[in-house]
């Protein structure tokens, strides 16, 4: 049989690699009522009450707090929503995004 010139290309195995994660974290203030940080809790974060007063109380007693942990592009519009939430109603919640750890 001849040579056709047909040649077999070998791939390599690619190894995909999970995601980074960002926590959203929430620094206590002496403005921003309990109330309010609840309301975000729940109405962006989708935490139940229950998990929003824990969270709200542990940020209070230790002046900060992640409040949840999302892929990058999540993690950034929850601060984004949060913090012009925030400012709407004449708080001055600081949120950061920082990569899980």
């Amino acid at each position: 049989m001849a040579d056709i010139g047909t040649t077999t290309a070998v791939q390599d195995k690619v190894k995909l690699k999970e995601p980074d994660k960002y926590d959203v974290v929430f620094l206590n203030d002496e403005v921003t009522t309990v109330e309010f940080v609840m309301k975000v809790l729940i109405q962006i974060f989708h935490k139940t009450s229950d998990q929003a007063t824990k969270i709200t109380q542990h940020i209070h007693d230790k002046g900060k707090g992640v409040v949840g942990t999302y892929l990058y592009e999540i993690a950034e519009q929850k601060g984004i929503e949060t913090t012009l939430l925030a400012r709407e109603e004449g708080y001055p919640l600081q949120v950061k995004v920082q990569r899980n750890s």
